[in-house]
Order: C-alpha cells, then sequence, then structure tokens
C-alpha cells in the first residue's frame, strides 16, 4: 500500500508521502539510540512536564487534529475530538502517576533488597488505522514516562495523523529522536525489528501481522505487546434492563463506524427476550443516519474499500451459508467507500460471521436457551478481547465473571478502554497488557537489587 491520506468519502486521494529510504531510516534509528541514552536519565518530573505539555497542545488542536482523522479514516467528527480528548487524558494520567507506578518496591529480606523499574531502550509501535492517535498515545505516554522512546510505524492511509503526532510531542518539549515517525511501508518493518538498537515491540492489528512481528521478535529474543482481533461477545439475560441493552448494543456496534476491536459484535440473547430485543435492536439499525461525517451523523464511510469489500464479501457468503439478513448490511452507491449497517441472525457454523471477525457495523445475533448455552457459545470464538454482560442477577454475573474467555468483561455496560484500567486479551487477540499499572510497565527491566547483609557487631 503506499502511503496516501485517502479521503474515504469520495476515495480522493489527498497527499501522498516518499517512504524513507534506508540512509534515512538509519539515521533515525541510530537518533533513537543516542536520545535514549540521555533520557533514561532525566527524572519523572522532567518527563511530565512535557507530557502534560502535550496534554494542553492536544485539547487546544482537538478540532485540527480530528479534522485531519475524518479526512484519512472516516470516523464522525465528534468521535474523532473525542479521540484527542481521551489522548489529553492518557497524557494526563501517567505524567501524574508515573512515579508512583514505577517507585521502587521493598523486599522483605535479611539485607536491603528492592525492585526497579528501568526503560529498555527505542520500542517500535507498529499501529492501526482506525484510533489514529489513541492507539498510539496509549502506548507513548506510559513508554516515555517510563524513559523509553518511541518509533512509530502508523498504517499507511494514516501519514498525516502520524506526522501529527511526532509533531504534538516535538512541540511538547520531548528531546530530539525521543519520538519518531516512521513513515515506512510494511516491508520495512521487519529490517527495523532485526535491527539491534530497537529492543522491543508492541503491535495493534490483524491477527497475521501480530504473528509475524512476534515471531521475528522471538527470533531475536525481543519482548512484544500484542492486541489483535476481536470478535466480543454482548451477552442479554432476562433480568437486564432491555432498553438500555439495546442503546448500549447498537453505540458499540457502531463505534468507529463499526471498525474497532472491542465494538460488540455476537449478541448472544436468551430466548426469553430475544424477540422483544430484535425488534428494537433492527428499529435502531434501520434508524441510523449514515452520512458526511463532519455533520452530526451516526456512521460515517468505511476507512478503505478493501475493509468495505472484505465486510460485503463477509455478509454475502454468510447468507449464502443460510444467515439471515434483517436489514442493511450492504455497500451504498456512489462514490467513496459508505456502507450501510446491518443485522445478520441465525448463523449457522459453516457462515464465515461465526467465526471471522466482521470488521465493519455488521452485528450477529443469535438466540441462547440458557446461561450455559450463552458461555458456551461466546467461548466458542478464536478470540478473547472484550466480553459484555447484561443481567441483575449477581449468581450470573459472577459465572459470566469467572467463566468467560476474554481479557475483559464488563457488566451492564459496554466496553471502553480507560488510561486507569488494564486493556487486552488472550486466545488470538494477543497478549500482554495496555494501559493501567501493566501498561506502564510493559517494556521495563523490573530489576531486583540486594545489598549485603549488615554484619551483627560481636563484642
Amino acid at each position: 500500500m503506499a502511503i496516501a491520506s485517502i479521503d474515504p468519502r469520495t476515495g480522493d486521494t489527498l497527499e501522498t508521502f516518499a517512504a524513507l529510504t534506508d540512509e534515512e531510516l538509519d539515521r533515525k534509528l541510530a537518533a533513537a539510540e543516542r536520545a535514549f541514552r540521555a533520557f533514561r536519565r532525566t527524572t519523572f518530573a522532567e518527563r511530565a512536564a512535557p507530557m502534560r505539555r502535550a496534554a494542553d497542545l492536544l485539547d487546544a488542536e482537538k478540532a485540527h487534529l480530528g479534522t485531519t482523522m475524518v479526512e484519512e479514516m472516516g470516523k464522525t467528527l465528534a468521535s474523532a475530538v473525542a479521540e484527542v480528548e481521551k489522548c489529553a487524558r492518557a497524557c494526563r494520567h501517567y505524567a501524574e502517576h508515573a512515579a508512583r507506578d514505577l517507585a521502587d518496591e521493598p523486599i522483605a529480606t535479611e539485607s536491603r533488597t528492592f525492585v526497579r523499574h528501568l526503560p529498555l531502550g527505542p520500542v517500535l509501535a507498529v499501529m492501526p488505522w482506525n484510533f489514529p492517535l489513541w492507539q498510539v498515545f496509549r502506548f507513548a505516554a506510559p513508554a516515555l514516562m517510563a524513559g523509553n522512546v518511541g518509533l512509530l510505524k502508523h498504517a499507511s492511509n494514516v501519514p498525516r495523523s502520524a506526522l501529527a503526532i511526532e509533531s504534538v510531542l516535538t512541540r511538547a518539549g520531548f528531546p530530539e529522536g525521543v519520538f519518531q515517525t516512521l513513515l515506512i511501508g510494511a516491508g520495512a518493518v521487519g529490517r527495523v525489528l532485526d535491527d539491534p538498537r530497537v529492543v522491543a515491540a508492541t503491535l495493534t492489528g490483524s491477527e497475521p501481522a501480530g504473528a509475524a512481528v512476534a515471531s521475528q521478535c522471538g527470533k531475536r529474543i525481543k519482548p512484544t505487546v500484542l492486541e489483535l482481533g476481536g470478535s466480543d461477545a454482548f451477552i442479554v439475560m432476562p433480568s437486564a434492563d432491555l432498553e438500555a441493552a439495546v442503546k448500549a448494543a447498537v453505540a458499540s456496534r457502531t463505534l468507529n463506524n463499526g471498525q474497532s476491536c472491542i465494538n460488540a459484535k455476537r449478541f448472544l440473547v436468551h430466548h426469553e427476550v430475544y424477540d422483544r430485543f430484535t425488534e428494537r435492536f433492527v428499529a435502531a439499525f434501520e434508524a441510523l443516519a449514515v452520512g458526511d461525517p463532519m455533520e452530526p451523523v451516526d456512521v460515517g464511510p468505511l476507512a478503505l474499500e478493501s475493509v468495505r469489500r472484505d465486510v460485503v464479501e463477509q455478509v454475502e457468503r454468510s447468507v449464502l451459508a443460510g444467515a439471515k439478513l434483517l436489514c442493511g448490511g450492504r455497500a451504498m452507491p456512489g462514490r467513496g467507500f459508505w456502507f450501510r449497517p446491518g443485522v445478520l441472525a441465525d448463523i449457522p457454523e459453516s457462515a464465515p460471521a461465526y467465526r471471522e471477525e466482521v470488521f465493519g457495523p455488521v452485528a450477529l445475533l443469535s438466540r441462547v436457551r440458557s446461561l450455559d448455552e450463552a458461555i458456551e457459545r461466546a467461548n466458542d470464538s478464536p478470540f478473547g478481547l472484550g466480553s459484555s454482560v447484561w443481567t441483575a442477577d449477581e449468581g450470573e454475573q459472577e459465572r459470566f465473571i469467572n467463566e468467560l474467555d476474554a481479557g475483559q468483561t464488563f457488566v451492564n455496560a459496554m466496553v471502553a478502554s480507560d488510561p486507569r484500567v488494564p486493556f487486552g486479551g488472550i486466545k488470538h487477540s494477543g497478549y500482554g497488557r495496555e494501559l493501567g499499572v501493566p501498561g506502564i510497565r510493559a517494556f521495563v527491566n523490573s530489576k531486583t537489587v540486594s545489598f549485603a547483609a549488615r554484619r551483627q557487631a560481636t563484642e
């Protein structure tokens, strides 16, 4: 894929960018190594000052940055501005809490012993297009506050966003080389991972991309954090507040135009409330306003023609396999990558939508007859990122919390990320955690320090 900003509203190319030459890339890697030697010696207070300034810049420029995201990947302006604000909150969170989260941890032994958390060095972040700023800042804020330096290989369709992130952090006062955007294609990632100056990597993206990065880093004994796909279950039991559940279900499935790893995708509804839920759910989908994301609409275009093509094909193949299309689920005419959100029901195991992640606003609706069946169906997936359960029964809540195979379970709420809370998945959804305390400790050397025991005085 060329490094280019393509407006998904029209399909027009807005701007193209030349990829770094080998020599230019080498200079950036050398700059990262030099920067780390000095940056690792800075104090938490010295790192927090530019991190807070970065937050201020994000807040001041949120309209411009939000518009950039709209133009590059089609999210609604309201959600884009909210994304920038969330990045600012993450910067302030880690500026405030890094010293506490990475403080020396005393260990009770016969001598003075403690664990000190020290930075590793330059970390490569391979990031996706769906949250062009948030995905990066949720890595960059903790990594830089820990004393690491960042190298960003962003998705090739959001280069303006990638360069804007580097600009914000540079203007905030982080030293030269501490955070750099690498305008490179996917083919150059391997070279960066092989370089001994790069000590670790984090990737948010597809299963194949995650497997490739993890495999290459494994050969070089470099740590990785992976946040991959998701096919999150959204379970509705008879005791649920049905109105609230439907509202959250629609919001979760259409968040970010349906292009989020933690969108609720599989809706498992108890048979006692299935008909009532389905009637309201389908009506809400049919009422969604699809249009120019710069206007107050519910859903904008999909980010890429390839994304729309994949979603349309998954829907069509699933219908051929026996699934029922209750509404929408089709490409819309005209220029751009427009798609009408839809609902599929009664999906057989042979249908692509049963096991594949559908990365677009298509809800997969199924009837379940018991708590046990809901758990079994929810876990019958290669993914294990998030889960949302709707029930007022505390016993059912405990069963879901303990038995759902997922990195997070939200009770009577839709899944969301928060700088204060660890985020990540299991199974094919990846490993490791971002955000919270685990996020800032993802790329540190937790070094044990022990002093010789003091000899007791003898008479």
